[in-house]
């Protein structure tokens, strides 16, 4: 069985496709719960209605059937607040791909 830590680790070595960051680096990792098989990550978006949400959720999902492929995986979302969207808006800035 995953623990949280076992989560973050594995989300910590994926990339953000547009930003050089891991989402955790960015901030975008709000929350991780584990319960026996299930693994609940809240994906902390910028704004609602981000283009690339669901590009986002598989990369987490596959970061957890990475560690874990018999792990259920549910992803629900939230919404930065102004400070953390500052801070993303400024790792972004420093580390845009495209």
């Amino acid at each position: 069985m995953l623990s949280e830590k076992d989560v973050i680790q594995a989300i910590s070595k994926t990339r953000h496709p547009e930003i050089d960051y891991s989402p955790v680096d960015l901030g975008m990792i709000n929350e991780v719960h584990v319960n026996h098989e299930t693994v609940r990550v809240v994906l902390n978006l910028p704004f609602p209605e981000v283009p690339i949400k669901g590009h986002l959720v598989q990369i987490v999902k596959d970061a957890i059937a990475g560690k874990d492929e018999a792990a259920e995986v549910e992803v629900s979302f939230a919404t930065m607040n102004e400070a953390e969207r500052k801070e993303f808006r400024k790792k972004a800035r420093d580390k845009w791909k495209l």
